[in-house]
């Protein structure tokens, strides 16, 4: 499956709409069985609060995957990414409710590449916070 944006329609400069990723504790314990990863800061309040966190925190790696999500959206084939990349900036608190919380992912073309490759710089926030930094992904495009 080739992406489906062309690289001859867009433009460095070129915003991504935002998409909303809504998180809840469902979605931890989920990740943490595909991933393996059962720290209980991501599932279990108490022991989150006990090690000095406000609540029970979304895994790094899940945070970084809906980043991807993002991206492969847009370009609308998942092996259109050829490379990806953020810096943790800010934790993804997730209270027990029936609400979580959400995860607001943009993005901008930010250089065009030879071989109908672009730089998408994104911006990941929660809560008003940015908790990806630097989050770069660089799409092959048709």
């Amino acid at each position: 499956m080739a992406a489906t944006v062309k690289y001859d329609e867009v433009e460095i400069g070129q915003e991504i709409p935002a998409a909303d990723y809504p998180v809840r504790r469902i979605n931890l314990v989920m990740y943490a069985g595909a991933s393996g990863d059962f720290n209980p800061i991501h599932w279990n309040e108490r022991f989150a609060k006990t090690v000095g966190l406000p609540d029970v925190i979304a895994h790094g790696m899940f945070t970084m995957a809906q980043g991807g999500r993002f991206v492969t959206d847009w370009a609308g084939d998942p092996g259109a990414v050829v490379d990806y990349g953020v810096r943790f900036s800010s934790m993804v608190v997730v209270p027990d409710d029936d609400h979580g919380t959400v995860i607001t992912v943009s993005g901008v073309i930010e250089e065009k590449l030879e071989d109908k490759r672009v730089v998408v710089a994104l911006t990941a926030k929660c809560d008003g916070s940015r908790v990806l930094s630097k989050a770069r992904a660089v799409v092959q495009l048709a």
